[in-house]
């Protein structure tokens, strides 16, 4: 018999791979079942994950943004009904007590005012804190709430305090009041609420002058003077002769920033008028 000499080498390199083509068939693989140097070390074998039988539901929303007429107040839409009749408005904490969602917002460093419409929610904050410290952790409060469908209020009670009733027409309503009601809740409430604000009906005088108080973004915007004057003003007094004028009734606190305000005006006036003065003085 015929030997052929093999090197010890190359039996090996042989061994190697006819032991390769024996392990990698697929009759191999659907047999062999045992451990191997992978799963039967303590290192690398995989831990078995077990099976969800209640995987977690998981709820994503979009919430956008939209600016207003004031530059401190910014208009959130959760795409889900808010105050689904009427409005609320929270100007501190004792009043945010009545809902978990307001008292959250008021806790963010700079927020000094919330404000529930039908589908929005308007936030306002003081001049020091800019949106953009401010935005993240607002964005985060409400998609925590609205995604997991929580109460807005604490209970039915306080729900029904927080919505004015001021354009509810009463049987003691004169016929003039009504028609004022009617205009405020059908024209210029719509209108109001496109900029994250509310008007909220507070009298009509004796002598033909309407009150009324502006609400969420509205609340001490620039512009609210000539929304007054130039836009409800004209429109009631176009439909409803009996109206002279439309006034804003204001807050103590309104009253006071009003005040500091102009008095800032006059120091900056009497200062323009001072530099130059001063000016020629120093070119001698």
């Amino acid at each position: 018999m015929l030997r052929t000499s093999v090197q010890p080498r190359q039996r090996l390199d042989y061994a190697l791979r006819s032991w390769v083509s024996f392990v990698s068939t697929p009759e191999r693989r659907a047999v062999h079942r045992g451990p191997t140097l992978a799963t039967a070390s303590p290192i690398h074998a995989p831990k078995p994950r077990a099976a969800s039988v209640n995987p977690p539901h998981t709820r994503s929303m979009f919430i956008q943004t939209e600016t207003t007429p004031n530059d401190d107040s910014l208009k959130f839409i959760p795409g889900v009904s808010v105050m689904e009749e009427g409005t609320a408005e929270f100007l501190d904490t004792r009043t945010a007590l009545a809902s978990p969602l307001a008292i959250r917002l008021m806790g963010i460093e700079g927020v000094k005012a919330v404000f529930y419409g039908p589908d929005f929610v308007t936030v306002s904050k003081d001049s020091e804190n800019p949106w953009g410290v401010i935005k993240p952790e607002i964005y985060s409060i409400l998609m925590e709430h609205f995604s997991a469908g929580l109460a807005l209020f604490r209970s039915q009670e306080e729900r029904d305090a927080a919505g004015p009733q001021d354009t509810k027409i009463l049987d003691t309503d004169s016929e003039t009041v009504a028609m004022i009601k009617e205009l405020l809740e059908t024209r210029v409430r719509p209108a109001i609420m496109e900029d994250g604000g509310d008007i909220e009906f507070r009298g009509f005088s004796d002598e033909g002058f309407v009150k009324v108080k502006l609400k969420g973004s509205c609340r001490g915007c620039d512009s609210s003077t000539v929304t007054l004057k130039s836009g409800i003003e004209r429109m009631l007094m176009h439909y409803i002769p009996e109206v002279k004028g439309v006034e804003q009734v204001l807050d103590e606190e309104e009253t006071v920033a009003l005040d500091e305000f102009a008095k800032l005006e006059q120091r900056l006036a009497h200062k323009d008028k001072d530099e130059p003065r001063m000016a020629k003085y120093m070119s001698v």
